[in-house]
């Protein structure tokens, strides 16, 4: 089968390999510089299950930037390109897909479409009544930054949202890229798969504010917070999971997830959801004020990603924290291996691991790891259990 898969992020990537062990997949980016990384079996992103793929499994999959020939004869394509939350619109901007859209109702107009991007629910319906010819599907993706095709080879879960023969051929090809078996399959109405995405990422939003506000009352009452987490996750129903506090909820996925879900609740009465999103201003502004109450002249940033194994720091809660720190006047340093320019929002950059250690008053890291570990009593982080 010709697949043709739009966008070469942590979604699009991992899609396209592990359907490119089976069949001749064509990925489409506009970066011509990703573009060749892939071509040459090298990972644009840092995910390891995606470099050892590239570069050992001889996978059928070739990358271009020209539309044309992506979708030529394609009979699927996947849509993976950014939907970023609009706070003017208080929507995604689902513009890419709309664009891409258009060029395979040009290019492939028999293609079965799979929208892999995050969207508004209700999405996909709209698109179905404005191209009553073409097969548009919506299929959530639930994966994490930095580990996307492993999470991808055995996922939790496959969703697809149609419950004709469309819908059973893309959770069929997801079926036969996993390595697992038994993998549960769920075919539902476009909308409702549009809201299984948005109410998952939405609860576990709820679970990292959580524990964080429950961090937050004990930093405040000089409790221990490890004490009282462990004791609360000892109950079966709640468990000794994703309960590790940080500076708040960040990445890509569930920021804008939150805001676009209680966006869709519109007239629908609801408190919680509106708390789960401010829930994370809060937070920030606690940790600011915690730091600023430690009278630091030179606040050093350590890592602005917002976890271990990933090079993404879009929305990292970190930069939220930064960003009250400068409006008080604090001097930064942002230590960022990552980052090519020697500025980021006003802040200074470097590179020099010694030179940021010795420079900084006070060392702030949302996620500990083996570095942060030698800052000794000038490292500021909620991180407990050193991971994510």
């Amino acid at each position: 089968m010709k697949i043709a898969v739009a966008g070469t992020g942590y979604v699009g990537l991992s899609n396209a390999v592990i359907l490119a062990q089976h069949h001749e997949v064509r990925a489409l980016d506009i970066d011509a510089a990703k573009v060749e990384l892939i071509n040459a079996g090298t990972s644009p992103i840092v995910d390891p299950e995606l470099s050892h793929f590239l570069a050992n499994n001889g996978l059928n999959l070739t990358a271009t930037t020209d539309a044309a020939a992506a979708y030529a004869d394609a009979q699927v394509v996947i849509i993976a390109t950014p939907t970023d939350y609009d706070t003017e619109s208080n929507f995604f901007d689902t513009s890419s897909v709309e664009a891409v859209l258009a060029d395979v109702l040009v290019h492939a107009p028999e293609a079965v479409i799979v929208i892999k991007s995050t969207i508004p629910v209700g999405y996909t319906a709209r698109l179905r009544e404005q191209h009553p010819g073409a097969t548009i599907i919506f299929s959530p993706e639930f994966l994490r930054e930095g580990r996307a095709l492993y999470d991808n080879l055995h996922p939790s879960r496959i969703i697809v949202g149609d419950t004709t023969e469309h819908g059973q051929l893309i959770a069929d090809l997801l079926l036969e890229g996993a390595h697992d078996k038994d993998i549960p399959v769920l075919l539902t109405g476009p909308t409702e798969a549009e809201a299984i995405k948005l109410f998952a990422n939405t609860y576990l939003a709820m679970r990292v504010a959580y524990f964080n506000e429950l961090d937050t009352y004990a930093a405040t009452r000089g409790l221990d917070t490890k004490q009282i987490i462990e004791g609360v996750g000892l109950d079966p129903r709640i468990g000794a999971h994703y309960n590790n506090p940080s500076f708040g909820y960040g990445g890509y996925c569930l920021p804008k997830d939150t805001r676009q879900l209680l966006a869709n609740y519109g007239d629908v009465p609801q408190t919680l959801i509106t708390a789960i999103v401010d829930a994370n201003t809060t937070r920030m502004d606690f940790i600011a004020a915690d730091i600023l109450d430690r009278h630091p002249a030179t606040v050093g940033i350590y890592r602005l990603i917002m976890k271990a194994g990933s090079d993404n720091f879009r929305a990292s809660s970190i930069q939220g924290v930064m960003s009250r720190l400068q409006a008080r006047g604090v001097e930064i340093l942002i230590y960022e291996p990552t980052l090519d320019s020697d500025t980021f929002q006003g802040a200074r950059v470097t590179r020099d691991l010694d030179h940021f250690t010795s420079t900084a008053d006070l060392i702030i890291a949302n996620r500990r790891d083996d570095h942060a570990t030698t800052f000794g009593t000038k490292l500021y982080s909620r991180d407990l259990y050193g991971r994510d």
